[in-house]
């Protein structure tokens, strides 16, 4: 059925090292397919793309091979510590692909990444740009944003008015490629992006990946709702290592990444409640992360009832097999022909475009009859 290209924004980061990684390990018959949604009965014989049709290329601001970054993912406990001599090969190839990210902003910048996908997607199928970098703040309301014509003359002028992830966006649909946003960043979500997508025939999807704590907001919420009991108050707080947690470690970023995690529960709650997201930078944690929540809830008569969790997990090895699913996922669109927002991906993300379900078993329902269409 032809290769798909999987660029990656942030190539050398944990998540996408440990995608790349697991894709080969998963290839060569090293690794179950744990984790990876779309291995699972139910997208059988949904002509997905498979993951020797996957080609790994990317951008990133820092240069350590992929090879070593596996070691240090391996001394960090991420990684098997016989997996990176046993996928080194299939590292060095992705390595040969991987560019340096462009400095700056507006066309400059733009058109480097267009000419990059440009280079790597010569003799593939179609490419899918997936960006798992670093959080980018919340952007401010900008009237190049409104419309496509009005982000071309801006950026015709040579303003630099778009963050990083959305000029990745930009660049990906001029080039005729498919756009994930993995993180909370602005992405494709703007106006002008959508009737770009629109108007290339590309789809997107996003945003911030749905891994931990608010994986279980969205199946717990719903059943308070479905319960008919009435949440007062939901508080969270996150422990978080790594290059993540010290990039959350900005209040400006922080602040994307709580709006799409306090968004999973007034949505499934049917509104706000009391109670804030806490995140705290523990450097100590590397790429493990730890979630509290405290729900305070009312039941029968009144009486008052909590609910207490804690979810310790391993950040990129939760969301490695998503990038993975949402790259097939993704390619099958790009084959498909789809074009604008992909609401049916939902199911991966806390803050999902479109207007569709937001409680877990709705969204995989939806995931599913669209990967079977």
């Amino acid at each position: 059925m032809g290769k798909i290209g999987v660029w990656l924004i942030g190539a050398r980061g944990s998540v996408a090292t440990t995608a790349v990684a697991g894709a080969a390990a998963m290839r060569a018959g090293l690794a179950a397919r744990t984790g990876c949604v779309t291995d699972l009965p139910d997208f059988a014989g949904a002509a997905l793309p498979g993951l020797g049709e996957l080609v790994f290329g990317g951008h990133d601001v820092v240069d350590t091979p992929l090879v070593k970054r596996a070691e240090h993912l391996v001394a960090a406990g991420v990684l098997p510590p016989a997996l990176p001599g046993a996928v080194a090969a299939e590292l060095a190839a992705a390595e040969t692909r991987l560019r340096p990210a462009p400095s700056g902003g507006g066309r400059a910048a733009i058109g480097q990444v267009t000419a990059d996908l440009a280079e790597f997607r010569n003799g593939l199928d179609h490419v899918v740009v997936l960006n798992v970098a670093s959080t980018e703040p919340p952007v401010d309301p900008h009237p190049a944003h409104a419309s496509l014509a009005a982000l071309e003359a801006a950026l015709d002028m040579d303003e630099d008015v778009l963050p990083a992830s959305a000029s990745y966006a930009y660049a990906a649909f001029r080039a005729g490629c498919g756009f994930v946003d993995f993180t909370p960043s602005t992405g494709a979500r703007l106006p002008a992006l959508d009737e770009l997508a629109r108007a290339t025939g590309q789809p997107y999807a996003g945003r911030d990946g749905k891994t931990g704590e608010t994986l279980l907001r969205s199946v717990l919420a719903p059943m308070f709702a479905q319960r008919g009991l009435n949440v007062l108050a939901w508080s969270g707080t996150n422990l978080l290592g790594g290059g993540d947690g010290a990039t959350l470690a900005d209040p400006a970023a922080a602040s994307s990444k709580n709006a799409s995690k306090q968004r999973v529960l007034d949505r499934n709650l049917g509104g706000p409640v009391d109670g804030e997201v806490h995140i705290d930078y523990v450097p100590a944690l590397g790429d493990w992360k730890t979630a509290w929540d405290h729900v305070l809830f009312e039941g029968f008569l009144g009486a008052r009832m909590t609910l207490q969790l804690t979810w310790q997990g391993c950040d990129s090895a939760l969301a490695a097999p998503l990038v993975l699913d949402l790259a097939r996922l993704t390619g099958k669109a790009c084959r498909d022909g789809v074009a604008g927002p992909v609401e049916e991906f939902g199911f991966f993300f806390k803050d999902p475009v479109g207007a569709g379900p937001h409680d877990l078993a709705s969204q995989y329902a939806a995931l599913r009859a669209w990967a079977h269409r």
